[in-house]
């Protein structure tokens, strides 16, 4: 069940343009926005309140200054989930560049200016700025969903799928006509989304390594011939991690894995993640190296990609060669 974009190959901003602002921020959305990506990518997660929150974790942690704001509201492992906070308490915070567990920063040499007010978005705020970005630029940029840890949620009384199918339709976002797709690594709740939900919206079934602990999903079986055909039967794409679409190790290092050619044999995308100039494959020298191995060697329809901007213009570049034959 496949549908290609318009214009071939797209370009996805992966939690916006988060090379070069913070993650998640509407900043961050309206620079992918100029920077002309095709999707901008939006995890959602949901608030004590009920409201949906664009976040890519379900801790508030590594991005905000959530243990300074509000010392002893974490839970028994340390972590302050977002699921424990109302919309009001969340919007005191301020958002900052990912860190890591001991402070120090990600991506170093990314934004890391203290004290510009970046905020935690809702899911609404995020799209209504997209949209009317699209209207006054003429432009159509599409969104990209993530519901996170659906069953988590479900876990914490929350039925986080359905909220997100109800806010998409909200804003006009209900076919797979439209410029929106919803992914997931729970197979599950893909399913749910298509068949207890009905979204007619596009879906991707993303594929992790199992010792991740992403979901219950066995991605080993996704990714074999058998659980490519249980996707197709009922979504549109799969997102596979990068290595798994490219061997990045020995003789056979930059050449297909075959999980592309597999999947479009069963008629479904493969927009892979994620691509990032500031941590590239160690086979690839460079992040235009990259663009024209995954779009030339490889065959991908898309790329989630933190510097979009430079990924559009690696693509431009290639259309523009002159032809070596």
């Amino acid at each position: 069940m496949s549908d290609q974009t318009a214009g071939g190959f797209i370009v996805i901003a992966h939690r916006g343009a988060s090379g070069y602002l913070p993650e998640h921020t509407l900043a961050a959305a309206a620079m992918a926005h100029a920077m002309e990506a095709g999707y901008i990518e939006q995890d959602v997660v949901m608030s004590r309140d009920g409201e949906l929150i664009v976040l890519h974790d379900l801790t508030l942690d590594a991005v905000t200054d959530v243990a300074a704001r509000f010392p002893g509201r974490q839970r028994a492992d340390g972590h302050y989930y977002a699921i424990d906070f109302n919309l009001a308490e969340i919007r005191t915070l301020l958002v900052h560049e990912r860190r890591k567990p001991g402070g120090s920063l990600a991506f170093p040499g990314r934004f890391a200016a203290p004290g510009v007010d970046f905020r935690v978005p809702t899911l609404r705020e995020e799209i209504a700025l997209i949209q009317e970005l699209n209207r006054s630029t003429g432009r159509d940029v599409g969104v990209y969903v993530e519901p996170k840890s659906p069953a988590w949620h479900r876990a914490e009384g929350r039925d986080l799928l359905a909220a997100v199918v109800g806010v998409l339709a909200e804003f006009g976002y209900d076919s797979r006509d439209d410029k929106a797709f919803l992914q997931s690594f729970d197979f599950e709740s893909l399913r749910e989304l298509r068949f207890d939900l009905g979204s007619d919206l596009k879906l991707v079934q993303l594929i992790g390594e199992n010792r991740w602990g992403e979901s219950p999903s066995d991605f080993d079986y996704l990714r074999s011939a058998e659980g490519l055909a249980a996707i197709a039967a009922f979504a549109d794409g799969i997102g596979p991690w990068l290595p798994q679409v490219i061997r990045v190790r020995g003789a056979d290092a930059g050449q297909p894995t075959g999980l592309v050619a597999a999947a479009h044999r069963h008629g479904l995308l493969v927009h892979a993640y994620t691509l990032r100039a500031d941590q590239l494959l160690d086979t690839i020298p460079s992040l235009e190296t990259a663009v024209d191995l995954l779009v030339n060697r490889i065959g991908l329809d898309g790329v989630f990609t933190d510097h979009p901007d430079r990924v559009i213009r690696a693509l431009r570049d290639q259309s523009t060669r002159p032809s070596s034959e």
